[in-house]
């Protein structure tokens, strides 16, 4: 547990440590299907991370479960190893009982691959636009 909290509080520095703390603490053995976090390993070593969440610090509070501090470390990327994560948000997001799965970002046309459909924008508390994507599940 100490490993994934170290390792997303290094990759998201901005996001208060605590946050990450005790969210996964407390996630682990929760009887409710959210949060869940994800690390990536290839033999002892990380490859990359993501989260599923009931909201990534944006508006559309109306939208959820949220995929989230979805990362690849920059010497395993073009491996394809976000669908392995992707696909792992997924089937939990459906084991959970939800149709749906959203993400946030400015990345334009890199979700889409993944089968992701933009939906629209949001935004977040610090004033920051975003663009929604949604897939279903």
């Amino acid at each position: 547990m100490e490993v994934a909290i170290s390792y997303f509080q290094k990759k998201w520095p901005s996001v208060p440590p605590q946050v990450y703390q005790d969210s996964i603490a407390h996630c682990i053995g929760s009887h409710t299907p959210l949060p869940q976090w994800y690390l990536l390993m290839k033999g002892d070593q990380i490859v990359g991370c993501a989260g599923l969440i009931t909201n990534d610090f944006i508006s559309r509070m109306d939208l959820y479960p949220w995929l989230c501090a979805l990362f690849i470390e920059e010497k395993h990327r073009g491996n394809g190893y976000p669908s392995l994560l992707i696909d792992k948000a997924k089937e939990d997001a459906a084991k959970g009982g939800f149709t749906d799965l959203y993400l946030c970002t400015e990345h334009v046309g890199y979700y889409e691959r993944y089968g992701f459909a933009y939906l629209g924008n949001g935004h977040h508390p610090w004033g920051e636009e975003a663009r929604i994507y949604g897939i279903s599940v």
